[in-house]
């Protein structure tokens, strides 16, 4: 098994991956070609074995306001015939050992008892706008602060508008950006 960044080589077997795993959405692929197209500055992974995509990982930018705040952890995925192995555990622990995710706050919206193995913890600050009392919305070394609503990267909206509907898994320092939600 080898862990490797998404690079032009590799981004069709993400898709490809993203397709398999998340039947019946096309959210999820939608929202990483989006990526890719507007080149927006994601931290992605792609775990290959035999040269096939198993498992992939991506973070992108979180906004308070106008300013990073974090990255949101997501998409995930892993191959439906490679789930219940720990390779999404062991994909996961590599990222969150990575120098550029390391020492960031980072916030996903998915399942608590999955990613509180992690160290994520339920939040209530910042609210997510895609979480209802944010019951699914976790992040990790995130010190709350005045309320606010986190923002997302513009592809978000695009790949939801151009969509059916998004998957319950979502996901540099701090500064400005454009093409914000």
């Amino acid at each position: 098994m080898k862990i490797q960044k998404v690079n032009a080589n590799n981004q069709a077997k993400v898709y490809a991956l993203l397709r398999q795993a998340f039947t019946g959405s096309q959210y999820e692929v939608t929202l990483v070609e989006k990526f890719h197209q507007n080149k927006r500055p994601i931290h992605e992974w792609l775990c290959l074995h035999r040269n096939k995509a198993i498992a992939y990982i991506a973070f992108s930018n979180a906004f308070h306001g106008e300013l990073l705040c974090g990255l949101h952890l997501g998409p995930m995925a892993v191959h439906p015939e490679m789930q219940k192995q720990g390779i999404g555990t062991e994909l996961m622990n590599f990222a969150l050992r990575q120098p550029e995710i390391k020492d960031q706050p980072l916030f996903v919206l998915g399942s608590p008892v999955y990613y509180k193995k992690f160290g994520f913890q339920l939040c209530q600050q910042p609210v997510c706008p895609f979480d209802k009392n944010n019951a699914h919305f976790l992040s990790l070394r995130h010190t709350p602060s005045q309320p606010f609503t986190i923002g997302y990267e513009a592809e978000f909206t695009v790949a939801s508008m151009a969509t059916s509907k998004p998957a319950n898994n979502s996901g540099k320092k701090q500064g400005q950006r454009k093409g914000r939600r």
